[in-house]
């Protein structure tokens, strides 16, 4: 299969952060990928900016390093890495005083796309926007990646958008979502709109309801004082779900094109009901014969942040109006496992008898781990014995499918930053999308918190709380088993 990659033009990119975790993990070994499937230009250049005092030398030893840890099977091939680090270099910054900028300034080119990436924590979005504008490294022509979290209510967005907007046009701004860069979720638009099987049937006259899943076995350790004063509906559910959701529930965009999408994207959100305290299910996982419980990880034994949440959601257009979405996100589950499925409604009468019970059709898109989708269609069981239904899927996996080809799919990161050197805005979050979603998240948070909520306890390596299954069970519905 020859995949069809439009190229990039030369570029600066410069990672302000260009030390920090995300940068080691993700964002230089995804660049470095890209340099080695050869879609980095010969004049495209990496520019590292942090508090750390270092020179060139030692910022490319410690991309060397991160590579060699997090690149994957081509961080071996010593010769190409070589060839890559000559692109790095490295400039000491102060992103609240005027430190290392005018040495950024000299080193930064005019002629080529400019993209700053801030690879660091919401707080100095507005200062390094205000600096970039002062030392003359901004114009309306430079991009401006920003990372999660953005924001942790409506009324923070709204000052990050407006420090933001001093500085750039909102055409200039990519905030970033990496699950919108994985492949299967790029699919379900391609599902959707690309095949005449599935678009006609995509509403409340054939769908019973829809499933999101995103379950993590890891816990909070490590990272515990960031997530206690966010939990699973600031850190999961406003962006990463709530995206999943825009997509799988949308109406056709006009084109594929950034606004296009993103207008319909916004469309969802804004039809989303209020939820009901009723419908939600809050699950903190306790302590487990494998690990702490939450509390010992978070180190707050007080702590009332939940890391499970799952919902019933309901969005009032005529697409969908009747037809529940129920989403859940955990952390300690008993797999890791991302996956929307699609539950089609039964027929509207069956030829078989009552003694076969029910057979739905569903459609599972694997997000995460073994990308890929599955199809459950209803067949005869072989053999005699009378027409005895047998439910079986057809399953789609990127790595059978495609074969080697599925080696080089790009992981999120690496789509996402390409993206931004060819100016496609079309998998980030546009400013009223964020404040759209935090619009709606708000109030939940705010009526737990009214109520004292406390989140209900479960046992690391379940799937979740047992009101979570009640959720589904009051409805005469059921989860779809996450599997290890």
């Amino acid at each position: 299969m020859v995949s069809r990659v439009i190229p990039v033009e030369n570029f600066d990119l410069i990672i302000f952060g260009g030390t920090g975790d995300l940068a080691r993990r993700k964002i230089l070994p995804g660049l470095y990928r890209r340099f080695c499937a050869g879609q980095m230009p010969e004049k495209a250049r990496i520019i590292g900016a942090a508090r750390s005092e270092m020179d060139n030398d030692a910022y490319r030893d410690f991309v060397r390093v991160a590579v060699t840890e997090f690149g994957g099977k081509t961080a071996s091939e010593a010769n190409v890495l070589e060839e890559f680090l000559q692109r790095l270099h490295y400039v000491p910054i102060d992103a609240r005083g005027d430190g290392g900028w005018a040495d950024l300034a000299k080193l930064v080119r005019k002629d080529v796309v400019r993209a700053y990436y801030f690879s660091v924590g919401p707080g100095l979005f507005g200062d390094l926007a205000a600096r970039l504008t002062k030392h003359g490294l901004a114009d309306d022509t430079v991009r401006i990646v920003v990372e999660k979290p953005f924001g942790r209510d409506l009324a923070s967005a709204k000052a990050l958008n407006q420090a933001l907007a001093e500085h750039f046009d909102e055409s200039q701004v990519y905030r970033i979502d990496h699950y919108l860069g994985k492949e299967t979720v790029q699919n379900l638009m391609a599902v959707r709109f690309g095949n005449m099987l599935f678009e006609p049937l995509w509403n409340s006259q054939y769908v019973d309801h829809i499933q999101i899943t995103v379950a993590e076995t890891v816990g909070v350790a490590g990272r515990g004082g960031y997530y206690d004063k966010s939990g699973a509906m600031r850190d999961m559910v406003q962006n990463h779900l709530m995206q999943l959701l825009c997509l799988i529930a949308m109406e056709p965009p006009s084109k594929f094109e950034p606004d296009a999408v993103r207008d319909e994207k916004l469309k969802v959100i804004r039809a989303l009901d209020p939820v009901d305290h009723h419908h939600i299910v809050r699950g903190q996982y306790a302590d487990g014969p494998d690990g702490h419980s939450y509390r010992d990880d978070a180190e707050n034994l007080r702590s009332f942040t939940e890391s499970f949440i799952a919902m019933r959601l309901n969005i009032s257009n005529w697409r969908w109006a009747g037809t529940p979405f129920y989403l859940r996100t955990g952390k300690r589950l008993k797999a890791r496992s991302s996956e929307i499925t699609v539950v089609f409604k039964d027929a509207p009468h069956s030829i078989f008898g009552a003694e076969e019970g029910r057979h739905r059709n569903m459609l599972s898109i694997r997000l995460q781990p073994n990308e890929g989708m599955t199809l459950d269609v209803t067949i005869k069981e072989p053999g005699p014995g009378g027409m005895r239904l047998l439910d079986v899927p057809l399953d789609m996996s990127f790595a059978d499918a495609l074969g080697p080809d599925a080696e080089d799919v790009p992981d999120a990161y690496e789509r996402l930053i390409m993206d931004v050197i060819r100016g496609n805005q079309t998998l980030f979050m546009r400013g009223d999308e964020v404040e759209a979603a935090w619009a709606w998240t708000d109030p939940v948070i705010a009526e737990w918190e009214a109520r004292n909520d406390v989140p209900k306890p479960y046992e690391p390596g379940s799937a979740g709380p047992e009101d979570a299954m009640m959720l589904m069970h009051r409805d005469d519905r059921r989860w779809r088993e996450i599997k290890t």
